[in-house]
């Protein structure tokens, strides 16, 4: 059978002050293009459905078409789990019309769900704390999936029973994933685990979580190791890192699939991909292969030393998104600002680096107390930066002066 793997579509994200929604109706658009191109059995979105726990209707609105559309009728199950930007109970809130239309929210760590039968299409047959079984018409075999959505330690204590030990979290699911497998997961089915978790190989290096991501890992408390997983489990689909990787330590793959999008410039130059894993029973690790996803701006971050060259870059590059860092002898002035702003219409931060002149250790400045305010700020602006404040700061300057003497008066 075939799995398609995908996580972290923060619907409703924005970049700085940019709205990413028309982008992300175009990517999920072409997740649904390819699952139905590789006529998948099943799709996992492994959390991280929105990027807040109150998305914006429209948000909304693109999760649940998307994911009925990914659905085919209700002949192919989708599950969704909870990440940490999601709200447990804003997943689980839809659960009857899901299920009707063949999806299945998972909110909460250990979840129950309830099971069903489509009369189109699928069936859950078996289902325990964290635990499903489904059975497809066209398969002679079920799939059995491990669940673990997002989890705090809150959520930990209340629903898995941690204690206060960081290294309980480790035990816990090891144990917790341990009995399930011993009881539900035998060569005669599909064995996976879908888990929205900072998840490292033991010893393995340090993966950097996403910038401007709320963290998961605090220290390295909250690490969960990935020869928790039980041997039994075929695959095991990732969401949190927003890069595509096998994290290994385990017989099986161990993979974060990728964001659809690049959500901060951090992960510019990232190549944003869904999984789709090959998978049988009896064969002790799945098999997969990635599918690039084109659509959406990329994300550069670009450093010019002349402002004709980055207008020139800029004019070149319309359908991207841009950390422009902008270096010079002066401040740049507002008539090229000016020119950089018309030049595009996706740049979102102007870093100026003014390059200074080194004084020698032993030089000093002397300033003369007795001068106005005017002379003062220059004498404190050159003594800064290494030059003389040109006309366009000196006029801020003295408006900033105006208004703060006409508020005291």
């Amino acid at each position: 059978m075939k799995i398609l793997h995908t996580a972290d579509w923060h619907l409703g994200k924005r970049l700085d002050f940019f709205l990413r929604i028309e982008e992300q109706k175009d990517v999920i658009q072409e997740i649904c293009e390819i699952a139905d191109a590789e006529d998948v059995d099943m799709v996992i979105v492994a959390g991280d459905l929105f990027d807040a726990f109150n998305p914006p209707v429209e948000a909304m609105e693109l999760l649940y078409l998307s994911l009925k559309r990914l659905t085919n009728n209700g002949k192919r199950p989708v599950i969704a789990i909870a990440g940490n930007h999601d709200s447990p109970d804003r997943i689980d809130s839809p659960d009857p019309l899901a299920r009707a239309c063949g999806i299945i929210f998972i909110g909460y760590p250990n979840a129950v769900v309830k099971p069903f039968q489509l009369e189109t299409g699928f069936e859950i047959t078996k289902s325990d704390s964290g635990f499903i079984e489904i059975k497809l018409p066209h398969l002679s075999y079920p799939i059995r999936i491990l669940s673990t959505a997002y989890a705090n330690e809150l959520r930990l204590k209340q629903y898995l029973g941690l204690g206060d030990k960081a290294e309980d979290l480790n035990e816990l699911l090891r144990k917790s994933w341990k009995k399930l497998a011993d009881e539900y997961c035998d060569s005669s089915g599909v064995n996976i685990l879908t888990a929205h978790l900072y998840m490292l190989k033991r010893g393995g290096e340090i993966l950097e979580e996403p910038e401007g991501e709320k963290p998961i890992k605090i220290g390295n408390a909250d690490i969960v190791y990935s020869d928790q997983i039980p041997h039994q489990v075929q695959y095991t689909a990732l969401g949190h890192l927003h890069r595509h990787q096998n994290i290994g330590g385990h017989p099986a793959p161990v993979v974060y699939s990728s964001s659809p999008l690049a959500y901060s410039f951090s992960e510019a130059g990232q190549e944003k991909k869904v999984v789709i894993v090959h998978i049988e029973p009896a064969i002790a690790a799945a098999r997969y292969e990635t599918k690039s996803l084109t659509k959406g701006r990329k994300l550069h971050r670009k450093r010019f030393e002349r402002v004709d060259e980055a207008v020139e870059w800029l004019h070149a590059n319309p359908c991207t998104l841009i950390e422009l860092t902008l270096v010079s002898d002066t401040f740049i002035s507002s008539a090229d600002l000016k020119r950089i702003h018309e030049s595009h219409d996706g740049i979102i931060h102007i870093i100026p680096v003014v390059k200074q002149q080194e004084l020698t250790i032993n030089q000093k400045i002397p300033v003369n107390l007795e001068q106005d305010m005017d002379d003062l700020f220059k004498d404190y602006f050159k003594s800064k930066y290494g030059q003389d404040p040109n006309t366009e700061i000196l006029d801020l300057f003295k408006e900033v002066v105006t208004n703060t003497k006409e508020i005291e008066e």
